[in-house]
């Protein structure tokens, strides 16, 4: 019997994510990852600079490294990546779903960030790295029309898109009501809206929150903004100051924290 078009379209999808790698480089990023036990590793591509470099990450993962001349250094990135004579070949980290990782197991304030098609890898690199320092939970893309992990993004990331869960979901909004369901006060961020974060949060800091933040020039969509519980922003000392959305991440999430 012929299998339905969409279930054989969902087995190729799935067998092409199954297949899919990616490289990773520069010193910090790939010694990052080579110390991630969680991390499959299947190529490491060094000069005898950066082997020295990373001789106890290299130990540590088991990894036999390929050695190369400076001038030969040859793998499939940009041409103009900082590579630093270090790429890593490995298979994207898996974060399972988000029912797992919207609850802490610790005492940490419970915060996600949810990003509604924010497509630069250098921002989304700068989001991640903002959440780990403030203890985030998570933060959440959607499948299409986000970053990838990629060895652009986890550059900017400087390590933590090893240990800062990456979670890339079929639809946002699916997910901020997953998220509500949870217990989850949901604030979208848009420089118009009426209250600021301090506001939206007076009294309610001690509940699991989740902070939403759009592409920079469209910002959130429409059905994004009608999902959320609230839209916030960020005050300002001038009327005409504004931040990158990188930037915004780090603040929001900072104002969000209990006090």
């Amino acid at each position: 019997m012929k299998k339905p078009k969409w279930v054989v379209e969902k087995e190729q999808a799935k067998r092409k994510a199954g297949a899919e790698t990616v490289w990773l480089f520069g010193l910090h990023a790939v010694r990052d990852a080579l110390m991630n036990p969680a991390r499959e590793k299947l190529r490491l591509v060094v000069t005898k600079n950066a082997a020295d470099k990373l001789a106890e990450a290299i130990e540590a993962s088991g990894i036999a490294p390929e050695m190369t001349d400076p001038r030969k250094f040859s793998v499939p990135i940009d041409p103009q990546s900082v590579h630093q004579g270090a790429a890593l070949e490995v298979k994207p980290l898996h974060w399972g779903d988000l029912s797992q990782r919207a609850i802490a197991d610790d005492d940490r304030p419970q915060r996600l960030v949810l990003l509604d098609r924010v497509t630069d890898p250098h921002n989304v690199g700068a989001i991640l790295r903002s959440a780990e320092v403030f203890g985030a939970l998570a933060v959440i893309g959607t499948r299409h029309h986000s970053a990838p992990e990629t060895g652009a993004l986890a550059k900017t990331a400087s390590g933590a898109l090893e240990r800062q869960p990456y979670l890339r979901l079929r639809n946002l909004a699916d997910a901020i009501t997953e998220l509500q369901a949870m217990g989850y006060l949901v604030l979208g961020m848009d420089g118009e809206a009426d209250q600021s974060i301090d506001q939206a949060l007076e009294g309610k800091r001690d509940l699991p929150v989740a902070l939403v933040l759009g592409a920079e020039g469209p910002g959130l969509r429409q059905k994004t903004k009608d999902t959320c519980d609230a839209l916030v922003r960020i005050d300002f000392a001038s009327d005409f100051g504004s931040l990158n959305v990188s930037n915004a991440a780090a603040v929001a999430l900072y104002a969000s924290l209990p006090r």
